[in-house]
């Protein structure tokens, strides 16, 4: 065994919050710890270890030879698709969004199965959001809203909020107060001040009585649909939280199926941040999950204007997200090809099951442990993050640097550019065939 390795401050991507304080231990080519790291990220690290197959149809093949299979048979394709799975860095995303382009496919991410519904209520209604630096510094009120942090964000409490002192919060812990709200067995699991439980069936109900009473103090005399003690809680939870210099308003932006919740809790959560705003400083963080994200949709929005759900067909994208997602679009059949580039065991069994059905291009870590890409064309790549270096952001937006421990025979970012490559000598190859029939 040869002596171990260390490299300090690696950002490890098994949850939103991006934690880059990470010391990764290296021996024999293997990691052997991950320090700092929660159990979210020491699985996500594991021990650097990933299959490096390329295959077409079940044959093994190089990788010449795959990527132009990959790039012959998206560019036969009538609708072809592009979706981009967890797990990329912003480089490798920026690469599929460029094969996209040139296809004029379809091109979608995970954002569109999960955090879609929040990020529209924040386009209609607008949402003022803030660092993870500001709340740990100057958030003296945060509310929870039924956010599994434990689970989910295990290392958020202790590095944001409310553990950690801050420039105006200098004593930590104490210098918050900390209101917890629990929606049945949708537990918000921080160490609470007040704590709050509601029916699910009771949610939104709450939600608009509470934005009501931030509105207006007198509110609360109105909501004669409200059971007594519901409008007693409403109004003294607006009163807290209209006490507090700046508030933050945590909630979790992924699917949780801890108990039935409407979707609509996410539009009246933006409003309440609005309202907040309006009479004291209210910052709205929406958590995401890990395999950078947040990193996708700000790489979308960047290079075409849209976060998901983005449709190149008539040679610039438009935005369809009410009937244009990768789910729609496999339901109703309206793809004949598909480049799926990112980690596969990061997408769900629903979306799994329904790519199928469809041609497949497989390009990024355990590629080949995708089932329904064996019929298609399948390259395996390095961990971005792990073995190989680039650019990620945490759920807050802000980038932080990827840095390698292992090497990798080939990174995603590379490989989808010699695909891009492949696709446009085809497409030009073919643009110059028709020319010369019709100058003929």
């Amino acid at each position: 065994m040869t002596q171990p390795s260390v490299t300090g401050n690696v950002t490890c991507l098994g949850c939103g919050c991006a934690c880059d304080d990470i010391e990764v231990v290296v021996a024999s080519e293997r990691i052997v710890d991950a320090r700092n790291a929660c159990q979210l990220g020491r699985q996500w690290f594991g021990d650097g270890q990933v299959p490096s197959i390329i295959r077409v149809d079940g044959a093994d093949v190089g990788l010449e030879q795959a990527v132009g299979s990959a790039a012959t048979r998206l560019c036969e394709a009538a609708r072809p698709l592009v979706y981009l799975a967890p797990g990329l860095s912003c480089e490798a995303q920026r690469e599929a969004v460029a094969v996209a382009d040139l296809l004029r496919a379809r091109l979608d991410s995970i954002t569109s199965a999960t955090a879609l519904i929040g990020i529209l209520a924040g386009q209609e209604h607008g949402s003022a959001s803030a660092t993870l630096g500001e709340l740990r510094n100057r958030a003296d009120v945060l509310l929870f809203w039924g956010v599994d942090l434990e689970a989910r964000y295990p290392r958020f409490a202790s590095r944001y909020a409310p553990g950690p002192p801050g420039m105006f919060t200098p004593e930590g812990r104490r210098s918050r107060t900390v209101i917890a709200v629990d929606i049945e067995r949708a537990t918000a699991t921080v160490d609470s001040d007040v704590r709050v439980a509601i029916e699910a069936a009771d949610e939104l109900a709450m939600l608009t009585a509470l934005e009501a009473c931030v509105r207006s103090p007198d509110a609360s005399n109105n909501l004669t649909s409200l059971a007594e003690r519901s409008r007693n809680t409403a109004r003294e939870l607006a009163t807290a939280l209209l006490a507090a210099r700046y508030t933050a308003l945590v909630y979790d932006a992924e699917p949780d199926d801890r108990s039935v919740r409407t979707s609509a809790r996410f539009e009246a959560l933006t409003s309440l941040g609005q309202a907040l705003n309006d009479r004291t400083r209210c910052a709205a963080l929406a958590l995401r999950a890990g395999g950078n994200r947040s990193g996708a949709d700000s790489v979308l929005v960047a290079q075409t204007g849209y976060p998901c759900a983005i449709d190149f067909a008539r040679g610039f994208p438009r935005y369809v997200p009410h009937d244009g997602t990768v789910l729609d679009i496999l339901r109703d059949r309206d793809v004949d090809a598909a480049l799926v580039v990112g980690d596969p065991m990061g997408i769900s069994s629903d979306l799994a099951h329904s790519l199928s059905n469809v041609r497949s291009v497989v390009i990024g870590p355990h590629a080949s442990d995708a089932a329904w890409g064996a019929r298609g064309v399948i390259i395996d790549t390095g961990i971005d993050g792990i073995h190989v270096s680039g650019t990620a952001l945490r759920t807050d937006d802000v980038p932080l640097p990827l840095r390698a421990t292992l090497s990798a025979p080939r990174s995603t970012a590379e490989t989808i550019r010699a695909v891009a490559s492949n696709v446009r000598r085809t497409l030009l190859n073919a643009h110059d065939i028709e020319s010369k029939a019709l100058g003929s």
